[in-house]
């Protein structure tokens, strides 16, 4: 079962602040934009798989990560 957009924000922003990294320093890691991210963490916005493997990158983590 796949999180809900709600978790996937939750899990974005946990994985983000743990590594010490401001919203708008992985939106141009990930090649997004800052408003994008904070749509994403707050639950608003469902990332593609592209999105996904895209932020996992940025974040020094594996995709099963924002996926578990």
């Amino acid at each position: 079962m796949s999180p809900t957009p709600k978790q996937m924000g939750t899990r974005i922003r946990r994985l983000r602040t743990a590594k010490g990294l401001s919203q708008a320093a992985l939106a141009k890691g990930a090649h997004l934009t800052r408003v994008y991210i904070t749509r994403l963490e707050a639950g608003r916005q469902d990332p593609s798989l592209s999105t996904i493997n895209a932020l996992a990158k940025a974040l020094g983590v594996p995709v099963t990560a924002l996926l578990e």
